[in-house]
């Protein structure tokens, strides 16, 4: 059973640091395209970042570009989403995915496993 479990989502001030983490369980996150989704409160689910699986290239929404890194340990089997100098419309549910084509990044479209998300506010 394939599982994605998301943590590290809070309260944080404009300006501040969150690190995201994703922890994978039933696949190996080396063999998948993998990235990350947010939903703000209103809007549509959006990109935010992906790792091809084929060359490991990165892929960044402009909003998040400088900002946000996006990095996997393997032998953890877990993903991580850096997110620097964060800004109140970044405030959103952030889940994490793992695409089942190498496609999947940097399109987001195609079928993929997904985590129940973790939510991050940002607020003074």
């Amino acid at each position: 059973q394939v599982q994605l479990v998301e943590s590290g989502g809070g309260l944080v001030q404009p300006g501040g640091s969150l690190r995201l983490s994703c922890a994978a369980s039933g696949l190996t996150l080396d063999h998948y395209a993998i990235g990350w989704f947010r939903q703000a409160p209103g809007k549509e689910r959006e990109g935010v970042s992906c790792i091809r699986s084929s060359d490991g290239r990165t892929y960044y929404e402009d909003s998040v570009k400088g900002r946000f890194t996006i990095s996997r340990d393997n032998a953890k089997n877990t993903m991580y989403l850096q997110m620097n100098s964060l800004k109140p419309e970044d405030t959103a549910v952030y889940y994490c995915a793992a695409g089942r084509f190498a496609s999947w990044c940097p399109s987001y479209s195609g079928t993929h496993y997904g985590g129940k998300g973790t939510l991050v506010t940002v607020s003074s």
